[in-house]
């Protein structure tokens, strides 16, 4: 699988850190596994809440929204964004590229007033082959080179229309209730 390939959660995967979510991959390697960021949970903290940013920081930079990446290293801060020249960021398609230099991502930032970024605490991790058997066992549904709509779906809405989007049998599963029982 290609970095930028979103990874859509089936509607009855049982697992509470994925549960209705879309996860951005961003590298995958049979022999190191997988990492990628949700999309689709967000938190109620703000960039400023969890850094010290420098006292000249635009008040539109403090308050950027963190997005919960995963379950792995929630202490650990990751970035997705459009600075095609921030030096050390992997790209993953479609002009949206991942990590790179922070101080430099920082300053970019600040120079937009309306930045095309999504901030997460932590990320989502795959062994070797994790990921690989998730999918034969039906638990994922791939979106292959779809990075792009990264910026373009608001992250309550992602899953249902992201499923949607897909058309047929897909755009069934995005009106699965979350516990069938209650119907």
């Amino acid at each position: 699988m290609k970095p930028g390939t979103l990874l859509i959660s089936q509607p009855f995967l049982g697992d509470p850190h994925f549960e209705r979510s879309v996860v951005l991959l961003c590298r995958h390697s049979p022999e190191e596994g997988a990492f990628g960021l949700v999309l689709t949970h967000p938190t109620p903290l703000l960039l400023g809440d969890v850094l010290d940013l420098p006292p000249a920081t635009p008040r539109h930079v403090a308050q950027l929204p963190l997005l919960l990446g995963g379950p792995v290293e929630p202490d650990t801060l990751h970035f997705v964004h459009q600075q095609a020249e921030l030096p050390g960021a992997s790209a993953l398609g479609q002009g949206v590229y991942w990590g790179g230099d922070f101080p430099q991502f920082l300053a970019g930032l600040a120079a937009d007033a309306e930045p095309a970024v999504r901030l997460f605490t932590g990320y989502s991790g795959w062994s070797a082959g994790q990921l690989e058997e998730e999918i034969k066992r039906g638990s994922w549904i791939r979106q292959p080179a779809s990075a792009g709509k990264v910026f373009t779906l608001e992250s309550d809405a992602f899953w249902r229309t992201i499923l949607r989007e897909k058309g047929g049998r897909y755009r069934a599963l995005s009106n699965y209730p979350l516990d069938p029982r209650l119907n």
